[in-house]
């Protein structure tokens, strides 16, 4: 039997040793398992029930070896209607139920042409799943791969879906997977008047949490709306620490390619919000970054659209600028590329754009580079912020 800790409306499932029916045993008992591979843990909770996914084409679990050195995966929505759950629906976050979709495109309800079920956008016309999408439905499953940055937007789709479930008294189960940038914590934190669906809560850019201990987070701090807290459940993964490696077997989103864009998009992110491309419009997405107007250089590139970017910055035009696609895995966040950028461009082009300030949660830090602080001394400047969230983060913390 596996002992259930209850943390205000979290159960936190603590011990996991048995490998149960339908789920690979791999040969190494250190490889980390996602919660989704855990079948024998969650199926007895979804057994009889109506059950809404909140998931997209990261929410995979591995059934088998089918030959060696290669493994067949399922998708969770396929594996559970295999299994003869009753999923009756699927809400879709950014980038959609396949993504695809660019970031920031609207994303439309439709059906998956697979398996014909209803897939409801949560990137749309609501970011909040309503009281009549939710009607009929008696369990939440949420799945997806996260990145462990503050401005990428699936864990703002976590908040608003406890916040509905829990208005509407409905359990969620978060079925956890690593966070590949669980392994450090920095930059600022987040002040809560720049509050934005980039960044929803009090915390700094790159948090080291699991999508599952981010999740408790939410409901210990009563960051739902007026306070309220949802019954919330985490599958844990298995053999999983925050400085465990761990590759991503399937880019998370269209512009994250590989683990290097993946650690390296905390700190080209703040890009976004300036006039600078940061490689969207290349196969080197958050590898590089450069303008038309920076001075020539050895380094060229030509942003073209493809696939996750139709209108890429600076389209068409020939960027000078530096290439990071060699950049050593980072354990911080890099500030010199940014204030590199800031300095590069002439005073008759302009940086910062209007959505620099959400992406930094402040106006803080466009100040800062403005006045010609150097990175460190902009770091300084977290110091405090971070050590008082270090200490909330350890209340939520499933993994060592």
């Amino acid at each position: 039997m596996i002992p259930l800790v209850r943390f205000k409306s979290t159960y936190l499932i603590l011990f996991l040793s048995i490998c149960f029916p339908l789920t690979f045993c791999a040969q190494n008992s250190t490889e980390i398992k996602v919660a989704a591979q855990q079948t024998g843990q969650y199926l007895s909770i979804l057994k009889g029930k109506n059950i809404a996914i909140v998931a997209n084409h990261t929410s995979n679990i591995e059934k088998r070896k089918k030959r060696k050195g290669k493994r067949e995966v399922a998708h969770l929505v396929d594996s559970l209607l295999s299994l003869d759950i009753k999923v009756k629906k699927v809400f879709a976050p950014e980038h959609g139920f396949r993504g695809k979709a660019d970031a920031g495109e609207l994303i439309k309800d439709g059906f998956d042409t697979k398996t014909g079920l209803p897939i409801i956008s949560l990137y749309g016309k609501n970011k909040k799943p309503s009281a009549k999408q939710l009607e009929g439905i008696d369990v939440i499953v949420f799945d997806i791969q996260d990145v462990g940055a503050r401005f990428y937007t699936y864990i703002s789709t976590l908040h608003y879906v406890m916040e509905a479930a829990a208005e509407n008294n409905i359990p969620v189960i978060i079925l956890d997977r690593p966070n590949p940038n669980g392994h450090y914590i920095d930059g600022p934190i987040l002040e809560m008047k720049h509050k934005s669906f980039v960044g929803m809560h009090p915390v700094p850019v790159v948090y080291g949490m699991t999508i599952g201990e981010y999740g408790q987070m939410i409901n210990g701090e009563k960051w739902l709306k007026n306070g309220i807290q949802c019954d919330l459940t985490v599958i844990p993964l298995k053999n999983y620490f925050h400085n465990s490696e761990y590759s991503l077997p399937i880019r998370p989103s269209p512009n994250l390619p590989n683990d290097t864009s993946i650690n390296l998009y905390p700190s080209l992110g703040f890009f976004e919000g300036t006039t600078i491309n940061a490689g969207r419009g290349t196969e080197f997405q958050f590898q590089r970054y450069g303008a038309s107007f920076f001075p020539k250089s050895n380094f060229s590139y030509t942003p073209k659209p493809n696939f996750g970017s139709k209108y890429p910055k600076q389209k068409g035009k020939l960027i000078y600028g530096v290439d990071l696609s060699n950049t050593k895995k980072l354990n911080y966040i890099n500030l010199e590329w940014l204030i590199d950028a800031y300095q590069k461009t002439p005073k008759t082009e302009k940086f910062f754009g209007k959505t620099f300030t959400i992406h930094a949660g402040n106006t803080k830090l466009q100040k800062q580079i403005e006045n010609g602080l150097t990175a460190e001394e902009i770091r300084k400047s977290w110091k405090k912020g971070l050590s008082n969230f270090k200490k909330t983060r350890t209340n939520y913390l499933i993994y060592n």
